[in-house]
């Protein structure tokens, strides 16, 4: 069974940073992708970034420049390194895996089978 556990989450002031983890299991990791995903409150799950496991990476417009999603394969985890944050960064962030596809990089949350707990970050201004 595919886990995917995150963390990292918090808050943060506008203009800051912060780095969230999405640690990996239970399945072959170089044949899925992983995405980050955030939902704010009265507001749809959106696609923010995601890696597959030769690295290639797509992005969010939204985030683009200002986000930054990488892997560590030994450690089987993902991570998303948050700059420049603004208050409407304000969301829970979900990382999701599915079977490597041309889907992994059109970021349609509902294309994502495997789901986190999603960990809560906080942009004040």
């Amino acid at each position: 069974q595919v886990r995917l556990v995150e963390s990292g989450g918090g808050s943060v002031q506008s203009g800051g940073s912060l780095r969230l983890s999405c640690a990996v299991s239970g399945y072959i990791y170089s044949t899925y992708c992983v995405g980050w995903f955030r939902q704010a409150p009265g507001k749809e799950r959106e696609g923010v970034a995601v890696i597959e496991h030769d690295g290639s990476t797509t992005y969010a417009e939204s985030v683009q420049g200002r986000f930054t999603i990488s892997q560590d394969n030994a450690a089987n985890t993902v991570y998303l390194q948050m700059n420049r944050v603004k208050p409407e960064d304000t969301a829970m962030y979900y990382c999701a895996a599915r079977p490597r596809s041309y889907e992994c990089i059109l970021l349609r949350s509902v294309a994502y089978n495997n789901w986190g707990q999603g960990t809560q970050v906080t942009v004040s201004s």
